[in-house]
């Protein structure tokens, strides 16, 4: 065996294949992110089964004009093969009022469309929480493989806003951060 062998010689590997073998582990990632917050979201589409829905913590705006939104699934959810199939998909944009929703959306192993009263169908089919702070009616616009999870380009057509958020005010955002929910409000306001 050679030395090079022997001393771990990667000149074999491509330079992506390098930077792979040199990358965090999974727990330091998690803690990396553990102390970054999220806003909260449930996406929901319409399955071959029926209605799915999932929570995440990556939806993110990307341009407003056209209007496009980013967001990742991971291959883990049972949610994902029925979203990654879908033209159309729901993101609906929650505040602490819509804890409830966020709960139901990220418990494995409930029917998250039990409760009619909760729910409701868009005129173009696609399933809608009701009384959320806002939603917004997306086509898929692009699906990218990123390790264990796709993230997914999408194309706001259609949206609702139930409870605006005042320019400069603090609104009563949900976040995620450090595996719990928090409130965002005045306490949380930093002052210059």
């Amino acid at each position: 065996m050679s030395s090079a062998s022997v001393h771990g010689d990667e000149s074999h590997l491509s330079e992506h294949e390098r930077a792979l073998a040199a990358s965090l582990s999974a727990e330091e990632f998690k803690a990396l992110f553990r102390g970054h917050p999220g806003g909260v979201a449930v996406i929901t589409a319409e399955g071959p089964d029926g209605p799915v829905a999932l929570t995440a913590t990556s939806v993110a705006s990307v341009s407003v004009d056209p209007p496009l939104l980013i967001f990742s699934v991971s291959a883990l959810s049972s949610a994902t093969p029925a979203i990654l199939a879908a033209e159309t998909i729901v993101v609906h944009l929650l505040d602490a009022d819509d804890l409830d929703v966020a709960r139901l959306a990220s418990t494995s192993g409930v029917d998250r469309f039990a409760d009619h009263r909760i729910w409701t169908r868009l005129v173009t089919g696609e399933p809608v929480y009701n009384g959320v702070r806002a939603w917004v009616r997306c086509s898929i616009v692009e699906r990218m493989n990123a390790g264990g999870s796709t993230v997914i380009a999408a194309h706001a057509l259609q949206s609702d806003i139930a409870r605006d958020v005042t320019p400069g005010e603090h609104g009563d955002a949900l976040v995620y951060h450090n595996r719990t929910w928090h409130r965002l409000g005045e306490h949380s306001r930093i002052r210059d």
